[in-house]
Parts: structure tokens; C-alpha cells; sequence
């Protein structure tokens, strides 16, 4: 398992080919989720090989993006295997990776502590201090692709999501609970001030 030039591939094709439009699912995002992943993997006493499966599949988990958006966790895993083989990556290392790619279709469905780490790195924003511009850029891209109309369907949507949302670990819980907590109150106050 060659991790180096996997994920050397990988970012290249991430930040050539995903849309410039896509203000969410970019590049940014990706090394966000990276970092966040990393953390919890360290907190969460990961072994240095089961850090590299988890990484390798952050990198590929949004690259579904770059031929579509709908059902782009099944194209980031073929993705994985038509390539990763190329890096070293045995058949059951892929699949362990495709794991943890479908793992983050919402809702998320974590079948193991690997999946359930990169289900909370994915949405670590939820329970920090950017996480009103992160979810602006959402709200943006979610427009683009026709979603939502305006701002009002937004914050409706955001409630619905956010409280029906769970992180998984104890390091995510322990760290970000509390702040997305905070701020489904915010949502909850904007969204009760609409006149139906």
C-alpha cells in the first residue's frame, strides 16, 4: 500500500477536475475533513495502518463529485477501486475503504469505529466556530444544484438536519457536541421568527 503516491493522485485529480462551482465539496473541504480525521484518529488510538486506510479514504470520499453529485459516494468508490490497485491497495483493503466512503451517505450508517470517524470528520464543521460560513457555502452550492430556493427552506432544512444529526465518537462528542447544540438553538429562534 503505497498511501504517498495514492494521495498524491488523488489531491491532483481533486483540485484539477471537481467543478469550480461547488463551494462545499472542494478541495478545502477535503483537507478539512483530513485534518479532522487525523485528530480523531489520534484521540480515538487508531493504528498507523488503519490511519492510512482512514486517510485514504477521506481523500477519495468526495471525488464521486468531480462526474456527479447524486449518489457521488458510489462513483468516489469506483474511483477507489479502479485506481488504488495501481497504489499497492489490496482487494480488501479497497473494500474496507468503500466502507467508509458509503458510510458517509446521509444518513451516515458507521458499521465499525473506522467508519465511524470519518462520518464525524466529514461533518466536524456542525460543532465549530465556522460553521455558519461552511454551511453558507452549502447553502450556495445547494442552490446551484437547484435544492433550495431561499434562505427561509435553508434554515428549515439545516434544523431538520442538524437535529436529527449524531456524531459517533467520544472525541467528537466530547469535543463539538456542545457548540452544535449552540447552534441549532440560533436556527431554531431564526426559524421560529417566520411568519407561516
Amino acid at each position: 500500500m503505497d498511501y504517498n503516491k495514492a494521495s498524491e493522485f488523488i489531491i491532483n485529480k481533486v483540485k484539477s477536475d471537481l467543478p469550480e462551482f461547488l463551494k462545499y465539496h472542494s478541495y478545502h473541504h477535503v483537507m478539512d475533513v483530513l485534518e479532522a480525521a487525523i485528530n480523531l484518529a489520534k484521540s480515538e488510538g487508531l493504528s498507523d495502518y488503519e490511519c492510512l486506510l482512514l486517510k485514504t479514504a477521506v481523500l477519495y470520499h468526495d471525488a464521486g463529485f468531480i462526474k456527479q453529485a447524486n449518489e457521488h459516494e458510489n462513483v468516489g468508490c469506483e474511483i477507489a477501486q479502479e485506481t488504488l490497485p495501481q497504489f499497492d491497495y489490496s482487494e480488501e483493503e479497497i473494500t474496507r475503504i468503500c466502507g467508509m466512503i458509503m458510510a458517509t451517505k446521509i444518513p451516515q450508517t458507521p458499521h465499525n469505529l473506522l467508519e465511524q470517524i470519518i462520518c464525524d470528520a466529514d461533518l466536524d464543521y456542525l460543532g465549530r466556530d465556522d460553521f455558519w460560513k461552511i454551511g453558507n457555502n452549502l447553502y450556495q452550492e445547494l442552490k446551484i444544484y437547484g435544492v433550495l430556493n431561499n434562505e427561509k427552506d435553508w434554515n428549515r432544512l439545516q434544523l431538520k438536519f442538524l437535529t436529527s444529526h449524531n456524531y459517533f465518537t467520544k472525541t467528537a462528542i466530547q469535543l463539538r457536541q456542545e457548540k452544535k447544540n449552540n447552534h441549532v438553538e440560533k436556527i431554531k429562534l431564526i426559524v421560529s421568527s417566520y411568519q407561516e
